[in-house]
């Protein structure tokens, strides 16, 4: 067995992993206790990679169809990437180099970051590259140059240790940074003076921890931090010393802030006048660091958010110092590399900006091309856009999912139908963009490749792989690359000579030379050594932890900018016809759009369907209760889900979790409801809020369906259901093994043909071996088959009350001899058998809620807990959940 350290491919974080491989497949992964970001501790998703590494699902060789009406059909690479060169050279030939694309990932290793960029701005000479970095990062980028001058992140993890008080804007961190927020578990502890300060509209497990959680409206977050900035002027809280020395625009925002007194904000943002007095207090006492993430970026004036925030840290002298921060947290393992390479499309390499013409010209030197285009690219939303129009004709997709995670998937799905060449290059073949492409590129991926990814904190590690990737699949920046040289044999030829990953790093590496992130002392021989923070400048001996402590900014003059904005309500009202705020966030245990999560049976118990989530009040003023099914509409789509009653939501606003999509629901998923409006100069979209209308879905027909097997496979299997009914949520099961599970309700019954084809993929179309109910006139029917005493499969049509205790004596592989009576009938609960495990709250050694209430009950507390049930000694992801049970308990005794 062979052991390789990586980082992992999850959050920005940057977590350290140690991969265990043997035989050419990874066998284990487990924390690097070497590595500063997370000490060896590792999150649910990432302890769980090794079992995402092993599903099947994957992308193996090149393929392409002929045209839209044909499928498919698998080519060797030289037929696969000279038919893509021909294509995109026809369509430069004839409509100019601005009519192809390229939508890439913060999911890419830096060095196919920098390829891509190269191939499009310096070969092909189009700006339009963009990345889905964009739907995560751009306004925060935004907001760091408005201010402090250059997109570099001043703080550090470490900064948690020091800090009196850490305010979080815009991030359930338990739930998206949760190493992270273990770190921020153990700091007070240590500290008990250390307050924690939470915005967010719900109250999230992260709210539940805080010692002030402000549960702010919508969208009205640039409000707060101007109410808090008054405060900190009327009680000369601000610190005059470092304004006059180091900022300039101080007298328009202190001027501007003036009309923003606690109690005029106190009904804009929903929250009381003497929290925002208290939050401002804390937060000038210091020192303070401040983490956030979507709840600032994903808005339509997502710069000013960020701007007003950091506004708060120039005004109290909070950057530089141990503990006091604007630290950004990235949603991606690598956005971080792809905004230093210039991944987004008014961006250069190395910081530099497309609008600049000095450093158009550096980055033309630099690559030994004429020049670079000064035609600013099309961003994510408006590149799409672009293709629907008919303006972009050809556009390449790399290493990530627009058919799921875009807004407005209406608009998205039309601009794929009319694009005349998609080409996906992707490590998975089953999302949601791949019946789109007419050219499937198979990459490799975590655990198979080469390369560095930078974190939050601009640390940069050293990805590599554990075992070769399967089939054909290759490296990112090596197919980027022998397209370059198809698509122009001479220039191509000379700009993309790259014989390895280490070789495109080093290039990367001098166009750093002489700016903010310098990287010029670091080397693939280093970082092999440990990870380094940048910048890291020739002949440094170390990156530096914290920027500006010398208040000298990379501004023309030196000091940092105050940003005066006036504060606006979000892009999309709520109305008559759409009352409700629609928040979409994340899962504990599931990650982006489920294209590698979504392999892993056991990260669904902890949330296995898509579930809306609303006040109790708004649930009966709808005359609804909890496990209705419901129509949510906004104005560009609508899905069909489940609700759930909620204390965590003020009446008017509901939330989806944002993963789920049409490979594991009904419709176009969540994103059918989203907004493409974004901000001004981010360009960032407003995917957190929409306004939407919930009302009760009448849908008399409703099947549920079991089966163990290959997860992925069998979810393959049951995507023509998924497309027929109004609601269809499906996911899978199991620790050990997978079972798949399938829930759908429609108007009236699917073609027959659907369930026959159903029933033959799950293994139920053996007479001999399935036991089978049929009652025609009332549309029941019912399958299960069991094996060796095992159920192994079933199916109800009609009727099914028995899909909850079926799916739990299937995943605990429960003897079925004493329930056999009871496995058609129409009962919720099997008098001969158990109720099943419950809700897991611990995934890590599956320890479910009513084990956990027992304890309670019987006197037990955290410590008791974490002692017998081993819950939340591992990942310690649960131990917020944890912790409002035991709350709850004792309220209720």
């Amino acid at each position: 067995m062979s052991v390789v350290s990586s980082v992992c491919c999850y959050c920005g974080t940057g977590c350290g992993v140690l991969i265990e491989a043997d035989a050419g497949k990874i066998t284990g992964v487990r924390g690097d206790p070497a590595h500063p970001a997370n000490l060896g501790k590792l999150c649910t998703k990432g302890a769980t990679l090794a079992l995402s590494a092993a599903a099947s699902g994957r992308a193996l060789y090149p393929e392409l169809r002929a045209d839209r009406a044909s499928p498919r059909q698998r080519v060797g690479w030289d037929a696969a990437l000279d038919h893509v060169a021909g294509k995109f050279r026809a369509v430069i030939r004839e409509h100019g180099p601005d009519a192809v694309a390229f939508y890439i990932s913060g999911q890419l290793t830096t060095e196919a970051y920098y390829v891509f960029n190269k191939l499009a701005k310096g070969l092909i000479g189009t700006n339009n590259v963009d990345t889905n970095s964009r739907l995560c990062m751009s306004s925060a980028v935004a907001g760091y140059k408005a201010t402090l001058g250059a997109d570099s992140p001043p703080g550090c993890y470490e900064d948690i240790d020091h800090a009196g008080t850490i305010f979080i804007a815009g991030s359930n961190t338990a739930y998206a940074h949760p190493i992270l927020f273990r770190r921020i578990e153990a700091a007070r502890k240590t500290n008990p003076e250390l307050k924690l300060v939470v915005v967010d509209p719900r109250r999230t497990d992260t709210a539940d921890e805080a010692d002030l959680h402000l549960a702010i409206l919508p969208g009205t977050d640039v409000a707060l931090y101007h109410a808090m900035l008054n405060v900190m002027l009327w009680e000369e809280l601000i610190d005059r010393g470092a304004i006059a020395a180091h900022t300039e625009g101080w007298e328009a925002l202190r001027d501007q802030v003036r009309d923003y007194t606690p109690e005029k904000v106190a009904p804009i943002c929903g929250v009381a006048a003497a929290d925002i007095v208290q939050a401002a207090r804390w937060f000038a006492r210091g020192p303070t660091l401040s983490l956030y993430c979507q709840g600032l970026n994903q808005s339509s004036c997502g710069l000013d958010k960020n701007a007003a925030l950091i506004n708060l840290h120039l005004a109290t002298g909070q950057i530089g110092k141990p503990g006091a921060a604007p630290l950004s947290l990235t949603g991606q393992p690598n956005a971080m590399g792809g905004r230093e390479v210039g991944g987004l499309a008014n961006l250069l390499s190395a910081h530099r900006d497309l609008a600049d013409p000095a450093h158009r010209a550096e980055v033309a030197r630099l690559w030994g091309v004429d020049d670079v285009p000064a035609t600013p690219g099309k961003s994510a939303v408006e590149m799409f856009e672009a293709v629907r129009r008919g303006e972009i004709k050809a556009i390449w997709i790399a290493c990530t999912n627009p058919a799921q995670s875009l807004p407005d998937q209406n608009l998205v799905h039309a601009a794929l139908q009319v694009a005349e060449c998609v080409v996906l290059q992707e490590a998975f073949a089953d999302t949601e963009t791949v019946p789109f492409a007419d050219v499937l590129l198979p990459a490799s991926t975590w655990g198979e490749t080469e390369g560095t990814m930078t974190n939050s904190e601009r640390r940069i590690s050293r990805v590599r792989a554990a075992v070769p990737p399967p089939g054909e699949a290759r490296a990112d920046w090596e197919i980027a690359c022998d397209f370059a040289r198809r698509l122009d044999p001479q220039k191509g030829t000379r700009l993309f000579p790259y014989g390895s990953a280490e070789a495109v790093f080093d290039e990367h590496r001098e166009t750093t030379r002489g700016r903010d992130l310098d990287i010029t002392g670091l080397s693939y021989a280093l970082l092999d050594q440990a990870p380094q923070q940048w910048p890291f400048p020739e002949g440094a001996t170390a990156g530096a932890a914290r920027l500006y402590a010398d208040g000298i900014y990379p501004t023309a003059s030196g000091r940092a900018q105050f940003h005066a904005v006036q504060y606006k309500p979000v892009a999309e009202p709520i109305d008559a016809r759409y009352p409700l705020h629609l928040n979409t966030g994340r899962l504990r245990d599931q990650w982006h759009a489920m294209s590698r999560t979504g392999k892993v049976a056991r990260l669904f118990a902890h949330a296995d369907t898509p579930l809306l989530s609303m006040a109790q009040r708004d649930l009966e003023l709808r005359r609804l209760k909890s496990g209705d099914l419901v129509r949510v509409k906004s104005r560009r789509g609508e899905v069909v889900v489940a609700v759930e009653a909620s204390d965590s939501l003020r009446p008017g606003q509901c939330f989806l979790p944002m993963h789920w999509g049409a490979r594991f629901m009904g419709g176009r998923g969540i994103n059918a409801l989203t907004q493409p409006v974004f901000d001004a100069v981010s360009k960032q979209p407003e995917l957190k809020h929409a306004a939407v209308q919930v009302a009760k879905a009448e849908l008399p027909w409703r099947m549920a369906a079991l089966a163990v097997g290959d997860g992925a496979a069998l979810l393959d299997a049951v995507q023509p259901l998924l497309r027929a009914c109004d609601y269809a949520a499906a996911g899978l099961a199991g620790r050990d093994r997978d079972v798949l599970t399938v829930r759908l309700a429609h108007t009236q019954a699917p073609p027959e043909s659907l369930l026959v084809a159903l029933d033959a993929a799950l293994g139920l179309d053996d007479p001999l071996a399935v036991m089978h109910y049929q009652d025609s006139p009332r549309g029941i029917s019912k399958r299960v088959r069991v094996e060796s005493g095992k159920v192994v499969a079933a199916r109800l049509t009609g009727e099914t009350a028995a899909f909850e205790w079926l799916r739990d004596t299937i995943v605990e592989d429960t003897d079925a001899a004493s329930l056999r009576a009871w496995m058609l009938a129409p009962v919720a609960r099997p008098p001969a058998g158990g109720t099943g495990r419950g809700h897991i709250v611990c995934n890590c050694l599956n320890v479910a809620e009513p084990d956990i209430v027992a304890a309670i009950t019987a006197g037990a507390d955290l410590a008791v807990l974490q002692a017998t049930l081993k819950c939340g000694t591992e990942c310690g992801s649960c131990v917020p959940e944890l912790k409002r049970l035991l709350a709850g308990n004792r309220a209720a005794a």
